[in-house]
């Protein structure tokens, strides 16, 4: 059997690995990312050193949820935010691979077909996913969304690391 890879390794690799590097390079908490094809098949999973054993579960829920619904899990998070007996359903449905949080971004190619996404998870759900989107975007692919949350650095996960700034 022959299969057509869309997504292939090397390009996963990629931007796992530069994602991990916009991370560490803007000061962020440890970050894990993961990339899933077109299918929801992992490709491709890194953690930085002191990532929280949750975080696996929480980048592949908001990249599965985010290719689940055919929109970034920032946009899940503003459509379903008053809706929430819906978003249980939807985990339920996802048997939990549904985090309707930013973070989760869609890969998609020259032709704008979705051929992919990305799930980060570890510091702030906007610094998440401003990660996932630089990573994409250098890999030579789009996202979804396109662009980056503009607020996205004045976004803290305590106000003692606010006040730091």
């Amino acid at each position: 059997m022959k299969l057509k890879t869309v997504l292939p390794l090397e390009k996963a690799a990629h931007i796992v690995d530069k994602a991990l590097a916009i991370g560490r390079e803007k000061d962020m908490h440890p970050l894990t990312v993961v990339v899933l094809d077109v299918g929801g098949k992992v490709i491709a999973c890194k953690s930085d050193d002191g990532s929280g054993t949750l975080r696996f579960g929480i980048a592949l829920g908001k990249a599965s949820g985010a290719l689940g619904m055919g929109i970034s899990s920032r946009l899940i998070r503003d459509r379903l935010s008053q809706r929430i007996a819906f978003q249980s359903a939807l985990a339920t449905a996802a048997d939990g691979k549904f985090i309707p949080v930013p973070g989760g971004v869609l890969i998609e190619d020259e032709e704008g077909y979705t051929i992919g996404a990305v799930g980060i998870s570890g510091d702030t759900s906007e610094k998440d996913e401003y990660c996932a989107i630089g990573a994409i975007h250098s890999a030579g692919f789009a996202s979804e969304p396109v662009s980056i949350d503009p607020d996205w650095t004045r976004s803290y996960l305590s106000d003692v690391e606010k006040g730091a700034n």
